[in-house]
Formats: structure tokens, sequence, C-alpha cells
């Protein structure tokens, strides 16, 4: 049950591994993954998966990196069914076999949801330095067959937001219930790459243009989600509905997080699954209580009327940016930093036209390079 004016979370995501056969330049995964301790093992995700349950989580969402890396996924899917959670499988669709799928329907996977780097095989295959196009084609008949809902992602940027019409098509030709429009958000590998990513500001109008003609065309048809980007807005989003509010993620090595970024921030001890449960993470442990609440918060948000819908934006994104994860988000046109997004935002709109440098996700057998 919530206590002491803490909500319950609702709902839990399970990166099972950072590690990823694709190299997309947008990849939120952090930069120096590679690093990062051994991943828990299947008793381990079981009993974070009992814990959150006893808690209240109801949805589910297995991610990565790429989770069909795991060969216990079936296990963790199992356990899932029977603890009665709604369960969302993010993939790529690499490693997704007819065989796999039938296994996944028999042990109760709800959801799953496949990402597409562009609607053409050599943009696709450019921005993941993959050759895998039409491997995501089969995998997309594969759900259909299954008698999945077909959910299909795809992240803007620059490169593809163009594309936005032939996008939408690509989801008609693949039968897609749902399509989610992502524009990218700036952290890990995309903030790397975030000068050659940005789109125009014109870009993005033209881009909701065509998604809300294809709205009034297609009525609800197909369910169409276009996620703003943030720097070309003038308020922050709630960044995951509020710090520890219904978000809980449990990072690959064990550590929870209120957001997959977060273990970036500076003096916060993150708790890991290996020593604490989940209610002593979710309810006392100092990493989950710092942005609780409008207490932390400087001005201008302390003052704001919009802090109850908004909670000062994301945190994040306020450290990578300001270096102050208590500063109000610099994409509030009323945050001190905000000059930071106008600059990035009008560096976007001249280098538009320029062929610049992308930086690749690599694995950790593989030295940092770049591409044109």
């Amino acid at each position: 049950m919530p206590r002491e004016g803490i909500a319950y979370p609702q709902w839990l995501n399970l990166e099972l591994t950072y590690r990823c056969p694709l190299h997309c330049v947008y990849c939120y995964n952090p930069v120096d993954y590679a690093h990062i301790g051994p991943e828990l093992d299947t008793a381990a995700w079981l009993r974070v998966l009992r814990e959150a349950r006893a808690l209240g989580a109801v949805q589910l969402g297995l991610s990565g990196g790429e989770p069909l890396l795991r060969p216990d996924l079936e296990a963790i899917i199992r356990e899932a069914r029977q603890l009665g959670f709604y369960t969302n499988l993010l993939t790529s669709g690499v490693g997704l076999t007819e065989d796999r799928i039938a296994r996944f329907k028999d042990g109760g996977l709800d959801h799953i949801q496949v990402s597409f780097q562009d609607s053409t095989r050599e943009l696709n295959d450019f921005l993941s330095s993959t050759r895998t196009f039409e491997l995501k084609k089969q995998v997309a008949r594969l759900v259909k067959q299954y008698d999945y809902p077909m959910v299909l992602n795809v992240v803007l940027h620059r490169l593809n937001l163009d594309h936005i019409d032939k996008i939408l098509a690509l989801a008609e030709e693949m039968q897609a219930d749902y399509v989610e429009l992502a524009n990218t958000q700036y952290y890990g590998w995309s903030l790397l790459n975030r000068d050659q990513l940005l789109p125009t500001r014109a870009q993005v109008e033209r881009a909701e243009a065509v998604v809300n003609e294809f709205r009034a065309r297609n009525g609800d048809r197909m369910k169409l989600y276009f996620v703003v980007p943030d720097y070309h807005g003038t308020r922050p989003k709630a960044c995951m509905n509020g710090w520890g509010k219904v978000f809980l993620n449990i990072a690959p090595d064990g550590l929870a997080l209120p957001c997959h970024e977060a273990r970036m921030l500076p003096g916060l001890d993150f708790p890991n699954v290996r020593e604490h449960s989940l209610e002593h993470i979710w309810y006392e442990s100092d990493a989950f209580n710092r942005y609780r609440g409008d207490g932390w918060m400087k001005e201008p948000c302390r003052s704001c009327p919009e802090k109850e819908r908004d909670f000062g934006g994301c945190r994040c994104q306020a450290f990578q940016l300001t270096g102050d994860a208590a500063n109000a988000d610099p994409v509030c046109a009323l945050a001190p930093e905000h000059a930071l997004i106008s600059a990035a935002v009008e560096r976007a709109e001249w280098q538009a036209q320029g062929i610049q440098p992308l930086v690749f996700r690599l694995d950790k057998n593989s030295r940092r390079s770049s591409m044109s």
C-alpha cells in the first residue's frame, strides 16, 4: 500500500542488458556502459519481479540494449504472467525467430514493440550500422502472424524527419496498430551527436503537419503518438511523470533508478537490488526521495504554478546542460539557462545543410570512431 504520501510504483522497467547488435547514433544507453558491472542472473530478475508486484507495479517493460540477447527472457516472461503483470517487449527484432515468438506467446507476453530507424533500407541500416531492415520487416510479419498488436517505434531526428510520410506509409504496409514517432531525447550517444541530429524548427513543424493530416485522413485505424522534441518547446515535459512517482527502472547491473539516465547524476548513491529490497529502495532510499515533491526546487520552479504538472522537468537534462541537477530544466523558457537550448537550436538551423561526422554506439571490443 502507498505510505508516507508516496504512491506505489505502477510501471516497472527491466533493462535486462546494455548489450545490443545495433550501433544506433541516438542510443540513450550510457556511453561507458561497457565498464558497468555484470548483469543480474535469472534468479535475481525473478525476485525483482515478485518484489515489484508486491509493491503494486502492474505494467512491465522488458528492454535493453537488446533484451533478446538474454537466453532467460522466456523464464522472465512466464514469471511476469503468473504474477499478473502486463508485459511489453521493446526490441530491435534481431534474434526474434518464429520458434522464439511462439514461446513468448505460450509464456504470456502481451505486447511487442519493434523499432525501425527509417522507411528505407539504406538509411535504416546506416543509422544502426547494421544490415537489419529486411529482417525487421520479417519480424513485423511474425508479430502480426502471432496475433500481437503491431507496434512500430521510430526515433526521429534531422536525418529522417523529412521522411515521415514514407515512415507512415511503411507503417500502413506493415498493418501497424500503433506507431510511436519519438523525437530524439538527448542523452548518452544522442547527446554526443546532438549537433548532427537536432532538427530545424521547420522540419518539426512540417513533420507534425504530416502526422495531423494522416490522422485526419485515417481516423482511429492506426493510433499515432508524436512526441515533440524538448528543444523546440517552451515548457519542459513531466519527466517520467515525476521523480519516483510511478516509474521504477532496474539497470542490467541491478542499480535501481527513477529514470533510465539517472545513474549519471553525482552525489546520489543509487541502491542496488543485490543489496536492498525494492520496498526499501522505493520508500526509504535517499536517491529516490531526493527530488520528490518540491522542497528541492530553486526559483523559478519553486514559485511556478506549473510545478505540479511538469515537476521542474528533467533532472538529468538539467545536470547535463547546467551542471546542477536541482536547476530548472533549461528547456523551460523561464529557466535562467534557457539560452543553452536556444543556442543549440540556432546551430541546428545553420548546420542543417552540412554533413557532420556521427559517433556510432560501440561495443566494448570496439575503439571509439566516427563516420560521415
